[in-house]
């Protein structure tokens, strides 16, 4: 009988690490589902209305940055409370109903966004391969935040590359591991965090007192999946004639130049596996700011090397897969 919490299922039909793998296949064949989700609502979507709803509530213009910083760590705490009770109920249901499961499963595979995220990505390479620099920053604008017409080629190649990297932590190893570690209340909790500080985690003058509990607690959240992310990618980095060595060597010298305590990791392993110097002076709506560069590599990336970060998500994708069937024969059965 497995003793993490994850596999708490009382006479489940389902292995939970079996439902995860499982998920993680479908993910990667199906995607974002949009034929589905044009009937009913994404559950990331629901999340980001209901903070919405209390963002427009609590956040008033009007309070000062202590009355805001209290509110929102308020809203921190009812929604990440709220979260861990949704999860908990669920995985009541696909432990004692018959076909309970697929509740749990559907919920998983919209939580991990491995192919949507290759997807978004690839989407950068063939605007730049067909569309030519108004089609890479067409494309490019779709994932990042930087001012795309600020961008040249390989501006754009290097932003979609960092978003590649980034995201891989974020939206793929993060919630994985929390599932692992606590069950879908923990991976829910993850994502209701990390769509907090997506939406109120800016330094901004409306949401930098109101977002700072988000922000921080999103950050205590990621490090050690960040970490695991750039090991991750260092493992994979040979699919796109990189190397491990390289690839760690540049994580641990370079990671901490970043401003996010976790971006950093998988980004500077990325930019080791794939020769590359990432990140550097960047040009956002309304203001410049000038980071040091990660990677001793070179600065003139294009859709080529777009194609081969996306190599290496893949295989290390494949690589957290088979990690998660050692658990499952370790610990899991």
């Amino acid at each position: 009988m497995p003793t993490l919490p994850l596999a708490f299922h009382p006479g489940g039909a389902f292995d939970p690490f079996l439902l995860l793998l499982t998920a993680l296949v479908l993910d990667a064949y199906l995607g974002e589902m949009p034929f589905l989700f044009r009937f009913v609502p994404h559950p990331v979507v629901v999340i980001g209305r209901i903070i919405g709803w209390f963002e427009r509530r609590l956040n008033k213009p009007g309070r000062g940055d202590r009355a805001r910083r209290v509110r929102g760590a308020l809203l921190l705490v009812v929604m990440v409370a709220g979260a861990v009770a949704v999860g908990g109920v669920v995985q009541a249901i696909a432990a004692w109903l018959p076909y309970g499961w697929v509740l749990e499963l559907f919920l998983l595979v919209t939580l991990v966004a491995q192919r949507s995220l290759y997807d978004h990505v690839a989407a950068v390479a063939k605007g730049l391969e067909s569309g030519g620099l108004a089609g890479g920053r067409a494309a490019v604008a779709m994932i990042v935040g930087r001012d795309p017409k600020a961008l040249d080629g390989a501006g754009v190649s290097r932003a979609a590359i960092e978003s590649c990297a980034e995201n891989f932590s974020d939206g793929i190893v993060a919630p994985v591991f929390w599932y692992v570690l606590l069950g879908l209340p923990g991976m829910l909790a993850y994502k209701v965090v990390n769509t907090l500080d997506s939406m109120i985690g800016h330094k901004t003058d409306r949401y930098r007192a109101f977002g700072w509990a988000s922000a921080r607690f999103d950050d205590l959240l990621n490090l050690i999946p960040a970490r695991l992310s750039g090991l991750l990618v260092a493992a994979a980095a040979p699919i796109a004639g990189g190397s491990p060595t390289a690839a760690l060597a540049t994580m641990l010298r370079d990671a901490r130049k970043h401003r996010s305590p976790n971006a950093g990791w998988p980004e500077a392993a990325m930019a080791g596996a794939l020769g590359l110097a990432i990140a550097g002076p960047r040009t956002y709506p309304g203001y410049t700011v000038d980071d040091p560069w990660i990677g001793s590599g070179r600065r003139d990336a294009g859709a080529a090397d777009i194609r081969r970060a996306l190599r290496v998500l893949a295989a290390a994708c494949v690589v957290q897969a088979v990690l998660v069937v050692a658990a499952w024969l370790t610990i899991g059965r």
